[in-house]
């Protein structure tokens, strides 16, 4: 037993499991653009329809995420992580059987949308920046997202052809017995409520957040953040459709989903690792420029497979490095005592932008026929991410000493 206990809390098994839970949560999410076609065009939905649901799941995402992160300080990740998978697999075994509107934004919007809070990068980054030691934070991050983005790459095709197999309902509902199956990565992640190897500060949760949002940074990273939702939602949900209406197929669709999985394999590892390295304020700075340019050419070359799949890599590369950059500047201004909670509220700015993203993305398309404008905006909101991380004020605060009260 004590063999047992002592694999399940090596860092290698605690960024497995966690990578695997990502995987999943972030996976599914991942794949369900290639949904948006066959569930409107059986429901008779209009593509704003379901982009507002996915919209809505995205923001109620970023609404609990402060509050599952609360929970998860308080009484751990293990229980948040299995709670959230549990419930991921009932938002998508409803949303197969939702034959509304009312019931397909409860189920995929609502359900799922706490599920994500649960299970996705605030509580898992949260847990294993108690359980790993500093010095191997950097590298834990890095790789559990690269994990996360292996489960992505698989679940693409995966998704695809359960949809050829079984139809988009069945689809669903294998991906919710997955969830079950995956309910025992949550046991490693056991990391003790308050929990705290970096600090002996006994400041209260009320101290935390008065602290964090006197901070400009702290606010700065709330705006910042939001550019990156509202580019990577857009992208996952309505690229499929965006060239499938210029004359692609649907399995070069999502031969590009696939290729931004993969892609976001190595580019959350190598933004992990060089957030150990250099100053992650700059390095997100660069990030968000980048992100502009690729999004730039990509309107204005001429869209053939191998654009699209150049684009992929790029913006895969480039897709969730974002969040160990982020999460790491948290930990390093504010410490890792709240990081759950602190996180969420950060995260809560990334998944406001995801909800314009996605919905905006049906609006305009419906109103114009086009996805032009919204191309442009996730081009000048790089941009302007870029110019609101560069004044970030990333020192760490220091404070004094209080002995630790006794659970």
């Amino acid at each position: 037993m004590t063999n047992s206990s002592n694999t399940l809390t090596k860092p290698w098994m605690l960024v497995v499991a966690g990578g695997l839970v990502m995987g999943l949560a972030l996976g599914v999410r991942h794949a369900q653009g290639i949904f948006l076609v066959p569930v409107t065009l059986d429901r008779g939905w209009s593509r704003e329809a379901f982009g507002f649901a996915i919209a809505l799941q995205n923001l109620v995402w970023g609404l609990a995420q402060p509050f599952t992160g609360m929970i998860a300080d308080r009484f751990g990740a293990r229980r948040v992580i299995a709670g959230g998978l549990a419930l991921y697999g009932l938002g998508l075994y409803g949303m197969a059987g939702a034959d509304s509107l009312a019931g397909f934004n409860l189920t995929a919007g609502v359900g799922i949308g706490v599920a994500l809070s649960a299970t996705s990068f605030g509580v898992v980054y949260g847990a294993l920046s108690r359980l790993v030691p500093a010095e191997q934070r950097s590298w834990a991050l890095g790789l559990a997202g690269a994990v996360g983005g292996l489960g992505q790459f698989f679940l693409v095709p995966g998704a695809q052809g359960l949809i050829d197999q079984l139809g988009w309902m069945g689809a669903l509902g294998a991906l919710a017995l997955l969830c079950a199956l995956l309910l025992p990565c949550a046991l490693p992640l056991h990391d003790r409520p308050g929990q705290d190897p970096s600090a002996g500060s006994g400041q209260s949760l009320r101290a935390a957040l008065a602290e964090a949002f006197g901070h400009r940074g702290f606010w700065l990273l709330n705006f910042g953040f939001l550019a990156c939702g509202f580019q990577l939602a857009f992208i996952a949900s309505h690229l499929p459709a965006y060239v499938q209406d210029k004359g692609l197929s649907a399995g070069t669709a999502v031969a590009g989903l696939a290729t931004i999985a993969l892609a976001n394999v190595a580019g959350t590892y190598v933004c992990g690792l060089l957030g150990g390295r250099y100053r992650r304020k700059h390095l997100l700075c660069i990030l968000y420029l980048l992100r502009a340019a690729a999004m730039a050419l990509f309107v204005l070359l001429p869209l053939s497979p191998a654009s699209l799949y150049l684009f992929c890599a790029v913006m895969g590369f480039l897709w969730l490095g974002t969040v160990p950059l982020t999460n790491g500047l948290v930990s390093q201004v504010f410490g890792v005592r709240y990081i759950t909670t602190l996180f969420g509220f950060v995260f809560f700015g990334h998944q406001l932008g995801a909800f314009f993203g996605v919905w905006l993305g049906g609006y305009v398309f419906e109103a114009t026929r086009s996805y032009d404008l919204i191309w442009l905006s996730g081009i000048a909101l790089g941009v302007i991410a870029a110019a609101l991380h560069y004044p970030i004020d990333d020192r760490e605060i220091l404070r004094p000493a209080v002995p630790a009260i006794p659970a």
